[in-house]
């Protein structure tokens, strides 16, 4: 059975604009799929990469145009400068790895729902009243928010090692268990096809 390890920060608004997209492709080529959400600033500082208030005003206009473009394409709300960014994304991501620890509910749905709350909603998603309403939003009990925080701690902190070793640099970022990589939620169409044998 294929796998995918998916990169990710709960503050891209890439990972947002990947939507459940992700978990929908495993799904149909028959793979599993591992969340595994990191500190992109890190990542960028570990891999080469730049901080996007720290590029060049020719950069960061590129980057509003295609959010812009990228969220019509995806039929999807996106507020290029949300209230709320940069925040913490620790609190969010340990949510996400207790509930997939837990593996009860759709873990897919709940990293969608984090990213609509900053990128649509205007949320503050380290804050622990919006942490709570997301995870009860996707169908897993609020209560997740407190358990397990050493333990997601210690995964988080591995995510970005994995990252960093397994070829990584950027988020969203797709590695399958053949050592293929697609970087970017535009490459999805390229991961379906590779796990279906077109590609």
């Amino acid at each position: 059975m294929p796998h995918i390890d998916y990169y990710f920060a709960t503050l891209s608004p890439f990972t947002y604009l990947s939507g459940t997209r992700p978990a929908e492709i495993a799904a149909k080529n028959g793979a599993t799929i591992t969340y595994k959400p990191l500190d992109i600033m890190a990542l960028f500082a570990r891999t080469g990469g730049t901080p996007p208030k720290d590029r060049h005003p020719n950069r960061q206009e590129y980057r509003l145009q295609e959010l812009r473009r990228r969220a019509l394409r995806a039929d999807m709300p996106l507020k290029p400068k949300p209230a709320f960014w940069p925040t913490n994304g620790a609190p969010s991501a340990y949510a996400i790895i207790t509930a997939q620890n837990e593996g009860t509910g759709d873990v897919g749905k709940l990293v969608q729902n984090f990213g609509a709350a900053c990128w649509a909603e205007d949320r503050d998603i380290a804050q622990d009243d919006v942490i709570r309403d997301v995870l009860e939003q996707s169908g897993f009990s609020p209560d997740i928010a407190d358990k397990g925080l050493m333990t997601s701690a210690d995964t988080f902190a591995r995510n970005l090692e994995d990252a960093v070793a397994a070829g990584a640099f950027g988020a969203p970022f797709f590695i399958t268990d053949t050592d293929e990589r697609f970087w970017g939620q535009d490459r999805l169409d390229d991961l379906d096809a590779y796990l279906a044998g077109d590609l």
